[in-house]
Protein backbone atom coordinates (compact mmCIF):
# COMPACT_ATOMS: atom_id res chain seq x y z
CA UNK A 1 0.00 0.00 0.00
CA UNK A 2 1.93 3.18 -1.36
CA UNK A 3 -0.96 5.40 -1.91
CA UNK A 4 -0.89 8.96 -1.02
CA UNK A 5 -4.23 10.65 0.06
CA UNK A 6 -4.28 14.78 -0.14
CA UNK A 7 -6.97 16.79 1.31
CA UNK A 8 -7.88 19.66 -0.74
CA UNK A 9 -7.78 20.13 -4.45
CA UNK A 10 -6.13 23.85 -4.24
CA UNK A 11 -2.88 24.91 -6.06
CA UNK A 12 -1.16 23.02 -2.95
CA UNK A 13 -3.13 19.90 -3.31
CA UNK A 14 -2.79 19.64 -6.87
CA UNK A 15 1.09 20.73 -7.12
CA UNK A 16 1.70 17.83 -4.80
CA UNK A 17 -0.64 15.51 -7.22
CA UNK A 18 1.57 16.36 -9.86
CA UNK A 19 4.61 15.99 -8.17
CA UNK A 20 3.72 12.45 -6.90
CA UNK A 21 1.88 11.33 -10.16
CA UNK A 22 4.36 11.86 -12.53
CA UNK A 23 6.61 9.70 -10.36
CA UNK A 24 4.45 6.82 -10.85
CA UNK A 25 3.33 7.35 -6.74
CA UNK A 26 -0.45 6.45 -6.80
CA UNK A 27 -2.20 9.26 -5.27
CA UNK A 28 -5.91 10.36 -4.58
CA UNK A 29 -7.14 13.84 -4.45
CA UNK A 30 -10.03 14.31 -2.22
CA UNK A 31 -12.34 17.89 -2.92
CA UNK A 32 -14.76 18.09 -0.39
CA UNK A 33 -16.59 21.07 -2.28
CA UNK A 34 -19.24 19.58 -4.93
CA UNK A 35 -18.12 21.14 -7.93
CA UNK A 36 -14.63 23.46 -8.69
CA UNK A 37 -14.45 26.79 -7.94
CA UNK A 38 -14.52 29.83 -10.11
CA UNK A 39 -12.83 32.56 -7.61
CA UNK A 40 -9.98 33.79 -9.03
CA UNK A 41 -8.15 34.67 -5.16
CA UNK A 42 -4.47 34.83 -5.49
CA UNK A 43 -3.30 36.48 -8.46
CA UNK A 44 -0.82 34.46 -9.52
CA UNK A 45 2.65 32.71 -9.18
CA UNK A 46 6.15 34.18 -8.55
CA UNK A 47 8.84 33.98 -10.36
CA UNK A 48 10.10 31.00 -8.41
CA UNK A 49 6.42 29.38 -8.71
CA UNK A 50 7.26 30.07 -12.51
CA UNK A 51 10.39 27.82 -12.48
CA UNK A 52 8.45 24.95 -10.59
CA UNK A 53 5.90 25.19 -13.20
CA UNK A 54 8.19 24.82 -15.98
CA UNK A 55 9.79 21.35 -14.30
CA UNK A 56 6.15 20.27 -14.18
CA UNK A 57 5.37 20.97 -17.86
CA UNK A 58 2.57 23.38 -17.39
CA UNK A 59 4.45 26.86 -18.06
CA UNK A 60 3.61 27.40 -21.32
CA UNK A 61 0.00 26.75 -20.40
CA UNK A 62 0.40 28.69 -17.51
CA UNK A 63 1.31 32.15 -19.79
CA UNK A 64 -0.79 31.76 -21.97
CA UNK A 65 -3.77 32.01 -19.83
CA UNK A 66 -2.35 34.86 -17.99
CA UNK A 67 -0.74 38.04 -18.41
CA UNK A 68 1.78 40.34 -17.40
CA UNK A 69 0.73 42.24 -14.40
CA UNK A 70 -0.69 46.09 -15.73
CA UNK A 71 1.21 49.44 -14.71
CA UNK A 72 -0.65 50.47 -11.42
CA UNK A 73 -2.70 53.55 -11.66
CA UNK A 74 -2.54 55.64 -8.50
CA UNK A 75 -5.52 58.06 -7.52
CA UNK A 76 -6.48 60.32 -4.81
CA UNK A 77 -9.56 62.51 -4.61
CA UNK A 78 -10.66 60.65 -7.72
CA UNK A 79 -7.39 62.12 -9.66
CA UNK A 80 -4.68 60.15 -11.20
CA UNK A 81 -1.36 61.00 -9.39
CA UNK A 82 0.82 58.28 -10.74
CA UNK A 83 1.24 55.42 -12.96
CA UNK A 84 3.93 52.89 -11.93
CA UNK A 85 5.43 49.47 -13.00
CA UNK A 86 7.00 47.48 -10.47
CA UNK A 87 9.11 45.58 -13.01
CA UNK A 88 9.89 48.50 -15.17
CA UNK A 89 13.54 47.67 -15.82
CA UNK A 90 13.32 44.21 -14.97
CA UNK A 91 15.16 41.86 -17.23
CA UNK A 92 15.87 38.07 -17.60
CA UNK A 93 19.04 37.18 -17.13
CA UNK A 94 20.99 33.54 -17.93
CA UNK A 95 20.75 32.41 -14.29
CA UNK A 96 16.86 33.96 -13.72
CA UNK A 97 14.78 33.57 -16.40
CA UNK A 98 12.04 35.06 -15.61
CA UNK A 99 11.91 38.57 -14.00
CA UNK A 100 8.64 39.16 -12.80
CA UNK A 101 5.63 36.55 -11.88
CA UNK A 102 2.37 36.42 -13.86
CA UNK A 103 -1.00 37.19 -13.21
CA UNK A 104 -4.07 34.71 -13.62
CA UNK A 105 -6.66 33.72 -11.97
CA UNK A 106 -5.91 31.15 -9.08
CA UNK A 107 -8.90 28.64 -10.75
CA UNK A 108 -7.34 28.65 -13.72
CA UNK A 109 -4.03 27.50 -12.47
CA UNK A 110 -5.81 25.00 -10.78
CA UNK A 111 -7.62 24.04 -14.05
CA UNK A 112 -4.12 23.37 -15.32
CA UNK A 113 -2.86 21.57 -13.09
CA UNK A 114 -5.79 18.86 -13.14
CA UNK A 115 -5.81 18.97 -16.89
CA UNK A 116 -1.71 18.17 -16.37
CA UNK A 117 -2.88 15.70 -13.33
CA UNK A 118 -4.93 13.66 -15.73
CA UNK A 119 -2.63 13.25 -18.29
CA UNK A 120 -1.28 10.73 -15.35
CA UNK A 121 -4.64 9.35 -15.35
CA UNK A 122 -5.28 10.83 -11.85
CA UNK A 123 -8.19 12.63 -10.84
CA UNK A 124 -10.12 15.11 -8.27
CA UNK A 125 -12.92 13.16 -6.68
CA UNK A 126 -15.29 15.83 -5.87
CA UNK A 127 -17.45 15.66 -2.77
CA UNK A 128 -15.37 13.94 -0.93
CA UNK A 129 -15.11 15.22 2.90
CA UNK A 130 -12.76 14.01 5.17
CA UNK A 131 -14.29 13.54 9.20
CA UNK A 132 -12.01 10.76 10.40
CA UNK A 133 -9.04 8.76 10.04
CA UNK A 134 -6.25 6.79 12.14
CA UNK A 135 -2.84 6.25 11.82
CA UNK A 136 -0.89 3.43 12.77
CA UNK A 137 2.93 2.74 11.84
CA UNK A 138 1.68 0.70 8.65
CA UNK A 139 -0.41 3.28 6.92
CA UNK A 140 -3.60 5.52 7.39
CA UNK A 141 -7.51 4.38 7.39
CA UNK A 142 -10.11 7.42 6.96
CA UNK A 143 -13.72 7.82 6.63
CA UNK A 144 -15.57 10.10 4.12
CA UNK A 145 -18.64 12.21 5.21
CA UNK A 146 -21.03 9.55 3.13
CA UNK A 147 -19.15 6.53 5.05
CA UNK A 148 -16.79 5.76 2.29
CA UNK A 149 -13.58 4.38 4.13
CA UNK A 150 -9.89 4.56 2.33
CA UNK A 151 -6.55 2.95 3.68
CA UNK A 152 -3.61 4.86 2.06
CA UNK A 153 0.37 5.04 3.29
CA UNK A 154 0.12 8.81 3.58
CA UNK A 155 -2.30 11.83 4.38
CA UNK A 156 -1.31 15.12 3.18
CA UNK A 157 -3.59 18.25 4.71
CA UNK A 158 -3.39 20.87 2.13
CA UNK A 159 -7.45 21.71 2.91
CA UNK A 160 -6.78 25.69 3.92
CA UNK A 161 -6.49 27.39 6.53
CA UNK A 162 -9.52 26.27 8.17
CA UNK A 163 -7.71 22.08 7.35
CA UNK A 164 -9.76 19.44 8.93
CA UNK A 165 -6.63 17.09 8.62
CA UNK A 166 -5.04 19.52 11.27
CA UNK A 167 -7.74 19.88 13.51
CA UNK A 168 -8.34 16.26 13.53
CA UNK A 169 -4.27 15.86 14.23
CA UNK A 170 -4.59 18.12 17.29
CA UNK A 171 -1.95 20.97 16.05
CA UNK A 172 -2.95 24.50 16.77
CA UNK A 173 -2.00 27.02 14.35
CA UNK A 174 -0.54 29.49 16.51
CA UNK A 175 -0.40 33.16 16.14
CA UNK A 176 -2.41 36.48 15.87
CA UNK A 177 -5.77 37.50 14.26
CA UNK A 178 -6.51 41.35 13.55
CA UNK A 179 -9.78 41.50 13.64
CA UNK A 180 -9.94 45.61 12.64
CA UNK A 181 -8.05 45.23 9.63
CA UNK A 182 -9.92 44.22 7.00
CA UNK A 183 -10.89 43.89 3.37
CA UNK A 184 -14.07 43.07 1.51
CA UNK A 185 -13.10 41.09 -1.91
CA UNK A 186 -15.21 39.97 -5.19
CA UNK A 187 -15.05 38.93 -8.36
CA UNK A 188 -17.19 42.03 -10.19
CA UNK A 189 -18.16 43.07 -13.73
CA UNK A 190 -17.65 46.21 -14.51
CA UNK A 191 -18.35 48.76 -17.50
CA UNK A 192 -16.39 51.60 -18.40
CA UNK A 193 -12.79 51.64 -17.22
CA UNK A 194 -9.53 50.93 -18.94
CA UNK A 195 -8.27 47.56 -18.26
CA UNK A 196 -5.01 47.96 -19.52
CA UNK A 197 -4.11 49.81 -16.14
CA UNK A 198 -4.10 48.07 -12.63
CA UNK A 199 -6.67 51.38 -10.85
CA UNK A 200 -6.21 52.22 -7.15
CA UNK A 201 -8.17 54.78 -6.02
CA UNK A 202 -6.87 55.31 -2.36
CA UNK A 203 -8.12 57.96 -0.21
CA UNK A 204 -7.92 58.95 4.30
CA UNK A 205 -10.46 57.21 4.83
CA UNK A 206 -10.01 53.97 2.63
CA UNK A 207 -9.88 52.43 -1.00
CA UNK A 208 -10.49 50.73 -3.84
CA UNK A 209 -8.34 48.50 -6.03
CA UNK A 210 -9.68 47.11 -9.22
CA UNK A 211 -7.37 44.43 -10.70
CA UNK A 212 -8.35 43.11 -14.54
CA UNK A 213 -8.80 39.64 -14.40
CA UNK A 214 -6.86 37.93 -16.92
CA UNK A 215 -8.88 36.16 -19.75
CA UNK A 216 -11.94 38.00 -18.99
CA UNK A 217 -13.79 40.19 -20.86
CA UNK A 218 -15.36 42.33 -18.01
CA UNK A 219 -14.39 40.58 -14.70
CA UNK A 220 -12.03 42.55 -12.12
CA UNK A 221 -10.51 41.71 -8.63
CA UNK A 222 -11.89 44.11 -6.49
CA UNK A 223 -10.56 44.78 -2.78
CA UNK A 224 -11.12 47.52 -0.82
CA UNK A 225 -11.83 48.58 3.10
CA UNK A 226 -15.23 47.85 3.91
CA UNK A 227 -18.23 50.11 4.77
CA UNK A 228 -18.99 50.86 8.48
CA UNK A 229 -22.16 50.66 9.71
CA UNK A 230 -23.64 53.48 12.20
CA UNK A 231 -21.43 51.64 15.18
CA UNK A 232 -18.75 51.60 13.46
CA UNK A 233 -18.61 48.09 12.85
CA UNK A 234 -17.46 46.85 9.43
CA UNK A 235 -20.27 45.99 6.96
CA UNK A 236 -19.89 42.84 5.14
CA UNK A 237 -19.20 42.98 1.25
CA UNK A 238 -22.82 43.12 -1.03
CA UNK A 239 -23.04 44.57 -4.91
CA UNK A 240 -24.69 47.56 -3.12
CA UNK A 241 -21.85 48.05 -0.88
CA UNK A 242 -19.35 47.66 -3.93
CA UNK A 243 -21.12 49.78 -5.79
CA UNK A 244 -21.26 52.98 -2.75
CA UNK A 245 -17.61 52.13 -1.95
CA UNK A 246 -17.23 52.85 -6.10
CA UNK A 247 -18.63 55.65 -6.02
CA UNK A 248 -17.18 56.86 -3.00
CA UNK A 249 -13.36 56.47 -3.80
CA UNK A 250 -13.40 56.49 -7.91
CA UNK A 251 -16.20 59.50 -8.08
CA UNK A 252 -17.36 57.62 -10.92
CA UNK A 253 -20.79 55.91 -10.81
CA UNK A 254 -21.51 52.87 -9.11
CA UNK A 255 -23.77 51.82 -11.77
CA UNK A 256 -21.01 50.80 -13.67
CA UNK A 257 -20.50 47.67 -11.71
CA UNK A 258 -22.96 45.69 -13.27
CA UNK A 259 -21.91 42.24 -11.24
CA UNK A 260 -20.79 40.73 -7.70
CA UNK A 261 -19.90 37.58 -7.08
CA UNK A 262 -17.94 35.52 -4.78
CA UNK A 263 -17.80 37.98 -2.41
CA UNK A 264 -15.56 37.86 1.18
CA UNK A 265 -14.28 39.69 4.03
CA UNK A 266 -10.50 38.99 4.04
CA UNK A 267 -9.07 39.30 7.95
CA UNK A 268 -5.55 39.93 8.64
CA UNK A 269 -3.91 36.37 9.62
CA UNK A 270 -0.82 35.68 11.19
CA UNK A 271 -0.40 31.98 11.98
CA UNK A 272 1.50 28.65 11.52
CA UNK A 273 1.55 25.17 12.89
CA UNK A 274 3.56 23.90 15.85
CA UNK A 275 4.81 21.24 13.42
CA UNK A 276 3.81 19.91 9.86
CA UNK A 277 4.56 15.97 10.78
CA UNK A 278 2.34 13.56 12.75
CA UNK A 279 3.64 10.26 12.02
CA UNK A 280 2.28 9.67 8.28
CA UNK A 281 -0.06 13.39 8.02
CA UNK A 282 1.80 15.92 7.06
CA UNK A 283 0.44 19.24 6.20
CA UNK A 284 1.61 21.95 3.18
CA UNK A 285 -0.16 25.44 2.10
CA UNK A 286 -2.85 27.54 4.35
CA UNK A 287 -2.95 24.34 6.57
CA UNK A 288 0.28 24.58 8.20
CA UNK A 289 0.79 28.66 7.35
CA UNK A 290 -2.01 31.83 7.03
CA UNK A 291 -0.42 35.84 6.50
CA UNK A 292 -1.03 38.67 5.33
CA UNK A 293 -1.77 38.79 1.31
CA UNK A 294 1.27 41.97 0.99
CA UNK A 295 3.44 40.55 -1.50
CA UNK A 296 1.24 37.59 -2.76
CA UNK A 297 3.32 35.42 -1.52
CA UNK A 298 0.36 32.51 0.18
CA UNK A 299 -0.59 30.58 -2.90
CA UNK A 300 3.25 30.47 -3.77
CA UNK A 301 4.43 29.67 -0.48
CA UNK A 302 1.59 26.82 -0.36
CA UNK A 303 3.28 25.45 -4.25
CA UNK A 304 6.58 25.68 -2.96
CA UNK A 305 5.51 23.36 -0.01
CA UNK A 306 4.18 21.22 -2.31
CA UNK A 307 7.55 21.16 -4.61
CA UNK A 308 9.41 20.42 -1.57
CA UNK A 309 7.57 17.18 0.09
CA UNK A 310 6.64 15.68 -3.83
CA UNK A 311 10.18 14.57 -4.12
CA UNK A 312 11.17 13.31 -0.83
CA UNK A 313 7.31 11.57 -0.82
CA UNK A 314 7.75 9.85 -3.85
CA UNK A 315 10.35 8.51 -2.85
CA UNK A 316 10.01 7.01 1.12
CA UNK A 317 6.55 6.13 -0.43
CA UNK A 318 8.26 3.88 -3.02
CA UNK A 319 10.75 1.93 -0.78
CA UNK A 320 13.65 4.06 -2.38
CA UNK A 321 13.98 6.51 0.52
CA UNK A 322 14.12 6.32 4.43
CA UNK A 323 11.17 7.46 6.12
CA UNK A 324 13.89 9.87 7.82
CA UNK A 325 13.66 12.03 4.85
CA UNK A 326 10.52 13.33 5.32
CA UNK A 327 11.66 14.57 8.39
CA UNK A 328 13.69 17.32 6.24
CA UNK A 329 10.56 18.87 4.94
CA UNK A 330 9.16 20.16 8.22
CA UNK A 331 12.94 21.21 8.80
CA UNK A 332 13.28 23.37 5.93
CA UNK A 333 9.70 24.64 5.15
CA UNK A 334 8.63 25.38 8.88
CA UNK A 335 11.49 28.36 8.80
CA UNK A 336 10.49 29.55 5.50
CA UNK A 337 6.58 30.02 6.92
CA UNK A 338 7.98 31.87 9.89
CA UNK A 339 10.06 34.00 7.89
CA UNK A 340 7.26 34.46 5.51
CA UNK A 341 4.82 35.78 8.28
CA UNK A 342 7.65 38.18 8.93
CA UNK A 343 7.98 39.70 5.66
CA UNK A 344 4.13 39.55 4.91
CA UNK A 345 3.43 41.58 8.14
CA UNK A 346 6.48 43.82 7.16
CA UNK A 347 5.02 44.36 3.59
CA UNK A 348 1.62 44.84 5.32
CA UNK A 349 2.47 47.47 7.51
CA UNK A 350 4.97 49.32 4.72
CA UNK A 351 1.62 49.52 2.40
CA UNK A 352 -0.77 50.84 5.05
CA UNK A 353 1.80 53.58 5.56
CA UNK A 354 2.63 54.50 1.69
CA UNK A 355 -1.03 54.22 0.64
CA UNK A 356 -2.15 57.34 2.91
CA UNK A 357 0.57 59.30 1.03
CA UNK A 358 -1.14 60.62 -2.26
CA UNK A 359 0.49 59.00 -5.11
CA UNK A 360 0.97 55.44 -2.57
CA UNK A 361 -0.05 52.02 -3.97
CA UNK A 362 0.54 48.87 -3.92
CA UNK A 363 4.28 48.77 -5.88
CA UNK A 364 5.40 49.25 -2.35
CA UNK A 365 4.93 45.59 -1.34
CA UNK A 366 7.15 44.32 -4.86
CA UNK A 367 10.69 43.50 -3.93
CA UNK A 368 13.12 40.81 -4.41
CA UNK A 369 12.16 38.90 -0.77
CA UNK A 370 8.75 38.51 -3.15
CA UNK A 371 10.27 36.81 -5.60
CA UNK A 372 11.21 33.69 -3.32
CA UNK A 373 14.26 33.08 -5.55
CA UNK A 374 16.65 33.64 -2.54
CA UNK A 375 14.51 31.25 -0.40
CA UNK A 376 17.06 28.23 0.55
CA UNK A 377 17.80 25.72 2.75
CA UNK A 378 21.94 26.32 3.96
CA UNK A 379 20.75 24.89 7.10
CA UNK A 380 18.99 21.58 6.28
CA UNK A 381 20.24 18.00 6.69
CA UNK A 382 20.47 17.45 2.71
CA UNK A 383 22.89 20.31 2.26
CA UNK A 384 26.22 18.59 2.75
CA UNK A 385 28.76 21.23 4.42
CA UNK A 386 31.13 22.35 1.70
CA UNK A 387 34.90 21.94 3.10
CA UNK A 388 35.24 25.85 1.65
CA UNK A 389 32.47 28.36 1.48
CA UNK A 390 34.45 30.96 -1.08
CA UNK A 391 31.67 31.09 -3.41
CA UNK A 392 28.43 32.89 -2.78
CA UNK A 393 26.71 29.57 -4.16
CA UNK A 394 26.00 27.37 -1.46
CA UNK A 395 24.68 23.92 -0.39
CA UNK A 396 21.15 24.39 0.00
CA UNK A 397 20.63 27.89 -2.37
CA UNK A 398 18.31 27.43 -5.47
CA UNK A 399 19.97 25.82 -8.09
CA UNK A 400 20.46 28.73 -11.32
CA UNK A 401 20.10 28.36 -14.77
CA UNK A 402 22.48 28.85 -17.71
CA UNK A 403 22.35 28.13 -21.11
CA UNK A 404 25.12 25.85 -22.15
CA UNK A 405 25.38 24.23 -25.58
CA UNK A 406 25.30 20.72 -26.90
CA UNK A 407 28.50 19.75 -27.65
CA UNK A 408 27.37 17.15 -30.45
CA UNK A 409 24.97 19.49 -32.40
CA UNK A 410 25.60 22.24 -31.21
CA UNK A 411 21.83 23.17 -29.76
CA UNK A 412 21.43 25.34 -27.07
CA UNK A 413 20.40 23.77 -24.17
CA UNK A 414 19.42 25.30 -20.82
CA UNK A 415 20.77 24.00 -17.14
CA UNK A 416 17.01 23.57 -16.23
CA UNK A 417 16.59 21.68 -19.04
CA UNK A 418 18.30 19.07 -17.39
CA UNK A 419 16.85 19.10 -14.35
CA UNK A 420 13.70 18.95 -15.58
CA UNK A 421 12.00 15.95 -14.01
CA UNK A 422 12.35 13.41 -10.99
CA UNK A 423 15.59 12.58 -10.72
CA UNK A 424 19.05 14.10 -8.79
CA UNK A 425 21.57 15.60 -11.31
CA UNK A 426 24.93 15.34 -11.12
CA UNK A 427 26.85 18.14 -12.99
CA UNK A 428 30.64 17.29 -13.91
CA UNK A 429 32.46 20.51 -14.43
CA UNK A 430 35.87 20.06 -16.39
CA UNK A 431 37.17 16.31 -17.62
CA UNK A 432 38.05 14.96 -14.27
CA UNK A 433 35.21 15.95 -12.70
CA UNK A 434 33.18 13.82 -15.54
CA UNK A 435 35.16 10.73 -14.96
CA UNK A 436 33.78 10.50 -11.92
CA UNK A 437 30.41 10.82 -13.24
CA UNK A 438 29.73 7.07 -13.99
CA UNK A 439 30.88 5.81 -10.89
CA UNK A 440 28.99 8.31 -8.34
CA UNK A 441 25.15 7.91 -10.56
CA UNK A 442 25.50 4.34 -12.03
CA UNK A 443 24.61 3.14 -8.57
CA UNK A 444 21.32 4.77 -7.82
CA UNK A 445 20.47 4.21 -11.66
CA UNK A 446 17.70 6.64 -13.19
CA UNK A 447 17.56 8.42 -9.54
CA UNK A 448 20.85 10.38 -10.62
CA UNK A 449 21.02 11.68 -14.23
CA UNK A 450 24.89 12.74 -15.03
CA UNK A 451 25.68 15.90 -16.76
CA UNK A 452 29.39 16.48 -17.86
CA UNK A 453 30.21 19.59 -18.71
CA UNK A 454 33.34 20.92 -20.95
CA UNK A 455 34.65 17.88 -20.86
CA UNK A 456 34.28 16.60 -24.71
CA UNK A 457 31.61 14.57 -25.86
CA UNK A 458 28.80 13.55 -24.78
CA UNK A 459 27.94 16.73 -22.85
CA UNK A 460 27.47 20.57 -22.64
CA UNK A 461 29.74 23.31 -23.22
CA UNK A 462 29.24 26.35 -21.36
CA UNK A 463 31.29 28.59 -23.85
CA UNK A 464 30.03 31.82 -22.52
CA UNK A 465 30.58 30.75 -18.72
CA UNK A 466 27.14 31.25 -17.55
CA UNK A 467 27.14 28.18 -15.62
CA UNK A 468 30.62 28.68 -14.38
CA UNK A 469 30.16 32.45 -13.36
CA UNK A 470 26.23 31.14 -11.55
CA UNK A 471 28.20 28.52 -9.79
CA UNK A 472 31.02 29.51 -8.76
CA UNK A 473 33.54 27.22 -10.54
CA UNK A 474 36.97 27.52 -10.40
CA UNK A 475 38.47 24.33 -11.04
CA UNK A 476 37.13 20.76 -12.42
CA UNK A 477 34.40 20.54 -9.44
CA UNK A 478 30.98 18.46 -8.90
CA UNK A 479 27.40 19.91 -7.98
CA UNK A 480 24.62 17.79 -7.02
CA UNK A 481 21.17 19.40 -7.51
CA UNK A 482 18.18 18.03 -5.80
CA UNK A 483 15.07 17.14 -7.34
CA UNK A 484 13.12 19.96 -6.33
CA UNK A 485 16.41 21.76 -7.91
CA UNK A 486 18.02 23.05 -5.14
CA UNK A 487 21.90 22.52 -4.39
CA UNK A 488 22.26 19.69 -2.61
CA UNK A 489 26.08 19.31 -2.85
CA UNK A 490 29.28 21.76 -4.67
CA UNK A 491 32.71 19.81 -3.87
CA UNK A 492 36.04 19.36 -5.53
CA UNK A 493 36.76 15.96 -7.33
CA UNK A 494 39.15 14.81 -5.26
CA UNK A 495 35.73 15.05 -2.70
CA UNK A 496 34.09 12.73 -5.05
CA UNK A 497 33.43 10.41 -1.79
CA UNK A 498 31.46 12.82 0.19
CA UNK A 499 28.49 13.18 -3.16
CA UNK A 500 29.17 9.46 -2.77
CA UNK A 501 28.29 9.21 0.82
CA UNK A 502 25.54 11.91 0.67
CA UNK A 503 23.66 10.46 -2.12
CA UNK A 504 23.57 7.21 -0.29
CA UNK A 505 22.51 8.64 3.00
CA UNK A 506 19.59 10.62 1.45
CA UNK A 507 18.30 6.84 0.69
CA UNK A 508 18.94 5.63 3.60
Amino acid sequence: MNTVVIAGAGPTGLTLACELARRGTPVRVLEKSPEFPRSSRAKGPNQRSLEIFEDLGVLKRIFAAGSSAPVMRKYRDGKLISATDPWAGATPTPDRPYERGWLIAQYRVEEILREKLAEYGAHVELGAELTSFTQDETGVRGTLADGTRFEAAYLIGCDGGHSTVRKLLGIPLVGETAEEQRMVLGDVEVTGIDRGFWHQWLDTDGGVLLCPVPGTERTWWFQAAPERGPDGAPLGPSLESFRRLFARHARLPGEWLIKAELLSTYRVNVRMAERYRAGRVLLAGDAAHVHPIAGGMGMNTGIQDAYNLGWKLALVAAGEAGDALLDSYEAERLPIAAWTLEVTSERLRMALAEIRKPGGGLDVVVTEETSTLGVGYRWSPLSLRPSTSDSPLQPGDRAPDAPCADVETGAVVRLFETFAGPHFTLLGFGERAAAALPGLATPHGNLVRPVAIDAGAPGLSDKDGHAARAYGITGDTLVLIRPDNYVAAIVATNEAPRIADHLTALRT
